[in-house]
């Protein structure tokens, strides 16, 4: 559906730091570094990249936008809130069920050292997860 989403940072070695060990909790791994920019995911295919804005601006948050990351367990997504909050981030709501999406709707949501807001779900019920 998508080629890759952009977050952005008004520090990258700060921010590589973050989404090194916050990724590192869902499986992604980082395929790119270069002075203002790094790269996760699947070089070839889904990719999330975060740099500095390429208008030399700061970069701000967006109310209301948040990117949402698959976990393939709730032990991951709680896995990644903790990791979050280890190295920098801030919770913007716990790891927990939340049934009004649907019954196996668990997620995590945190903010990142810059405010950007992000999130990892499972959806399969906890028999079915791995972990």
């Amino acid at each position: 559906m998508f080629s890759h989403a952009t977050i952005g940072t008004n520090d990258i070695h700060r921010a590589v730091a973050f989404y090194d060990a916050v990724f590192a909790c869902l499986g992604i791994e980082r395929f790119y570094l270069q002075d203002d920019h790094a790269g996760y995911g699947d070089a070839r295919s889904d990719q999330v990249w975060v740099m500095k804005p390429f208008d030399g601006k700061p970069a701000t948050v967006g109310n209301g936008t948040h990117i949402a990351f698959l976990a393939e367990s709730r032990d991951q997504v709680d896995a990644f809130h903790a990791a979050a909050l280890a190295h920098g981030g801030s919770d913007d709501g716990a790891p927990g069920l939340r049934p009004h999406y649907h019954p196996n709707y668990y997620g995590a949501y945190i903010r990142d050292p810059d405010g950007n807001k992000i999130q990892a779900v499972c959806h399969t019920p906890p028999a079915e997860t791995s972990g």
